[in-house]
């Protein structure tokens, strides 16, 4: 987000909450959203023991690494705790300062009884049986628009064309993972992570196609853009609810998808 803002990106890959946050502030070039990429949040809940018949309620009294304060990882499994009776740092001790990078090692060397973890950092655990996915925080969140391409207004009206021909490259993209097995997607980026094993690539592509993980086209609806100010206002993170029409453009998805 601050590379768009600041023109040294023409395009950004972010959580449109960055979105939310600067048309808050009242920037008139503000950045809009024009396609979405995935719909679930890509974490899951990983604990010291397989635990097949997991529920959020026996979490009560337990110390969880949450994430960073404010970030949405952290404010989904919030959000997903209190939709569960669970009322972070009252009936469970909810972790916020531990950096991002450093949560699977502090989990890992002790710390805390649970961990919120993005693959493959997760499955690799699994493997060292050093922990264990328990629950999908993505799944149990519901639809929420995670991940997004955004630009600034001004660059958008001034290179329609090339936001056309971007977007129709994401849903080309979309559509290919929706019509493929697992196992054709994980041999097909595996050039994009060298050290990372094909057996493991499948086993994440298949924990997030079976929840959904992105949607078949690039659309973010009103209602999961709510949703997701739903979630950000639960974690006291956001004053002002921004308007839908003003900070999404279906414009150019709807286009690709008529094509």
């Amino acid at each position: 987000m601050t590379a768009v803002i600041a023109g040294q990106a023409d395009i950004g890959f972010m959580g449109p909450e960055a979105a939310i946050y600067v048309y808050n502030e009242g920037r008139e070039d503000h950045p809009v959203v024009f396609a979405q990429l995935t719909q679930k949040d890509g974490s899951f809940l990983v604990g010291r023991e397989p635990e097949p018949d997991f529920e959020w309620e026996s979490l009560k009294g337990t110390t969880i690494i949450g994430g960073r304060k404010g970030g949405m990882p952290a404010m989904a499994l919030e959000y997903v705790l209190r939709n569960h009776g669970l009322v972070p740092n009252e009936d469970l001790e909810f972790l916020t300062n531990i950096q991002f990078d450093l949560m699977a090692g502090a989990f890992t060397g002790g710390t805390g009884d649970y961990v919120a973890l993005f693959e493959p950092v997760g499955s690799a655990l699994e493997l060292e049986e050093s922990g264990y996915i328990v629950a999908s925080i993505g799944a149990s969140a519901g639809n929420i628009p995670y991940t997004a391409y955004a630009a600034n207004k001004s660059f958008i009206e001034k290179n329609e064309d090339l936001i056309l021909r971007f977007t129709r490259a994401i849903y080309k993209g979309q559509q290919f993972v929706s019509e493929n097995t697992p196992e054709k997607v994980a041999e097909t980026i595996k050039p994009a992570f060298p050290d990372s094993d094909l057996e493991l690539l499948t086993k994440v592509i298949k924990r997030f196609k079976d929840q959904d993980t992105w949607p078949q086209n690039p659309l973010m609806s009103e209602e999961s853009f709510e949703r997701l100010q739903d979630i950000i206002e639960t974690a006291g993170e956001l004053d002002q609810r921004a308007n839908y029409e003003d900070v999404i453009n279906n414009t150019f998805a709807q286009k690709v998808i008529d094509q």
